[in-house]
């Protein structure tokens, strides 16, 4: 959209499936709904943590490290003493043992 003005390539389509029947307003606030879920958690594991990236699928393995991860987002997350992104805490962890120590022991480990 230039200047208030919608062209053609400003248009995209998608299709859902539900059996529910909603009026516009809910439809639109469900799907809404969806796709924040989708910005807020997902994007935090496939981009910063690169979930998507993994490959291990021998047993449960795969179960045990989504968890470690989420594990890892929190902490990191309720870490206040660095004011950054997640792959820029995820770094700073690895090469300070002080800021890796600060962050593990908000959660009593140390």
């Amino acid at each position: 959209m230039e200047d208030g003005v919608f062209n053609a390539d400003d248009i995209s389509v998608r299709y859902y499936i539900f059996s529910a029947q909603l009026t516009a307003e809910k439809f639109v606030h469900a799907a809404r709904e969806h796709w924040a879920i989708e910005n807020k958690l997902h994007w935090k594991m496939d981009v910063a943590m690169r979930e998507d990236d993994c490959r291990i699928r021998r047993g449960n393995a795969a179960e045990m490290l989504t968890g470690f991860r989420h594990m890892a987002v929190n902490r990191l997350n309720s870490t206040k003493t660095f004011k950054a992104g997640l792959k820029r805490k995820q770094k700073k962890a690895a090469m300070s043992t002080r800021y890796l120590s600060e962050v593990l022991v908000g959660c009593g480990v140390s």
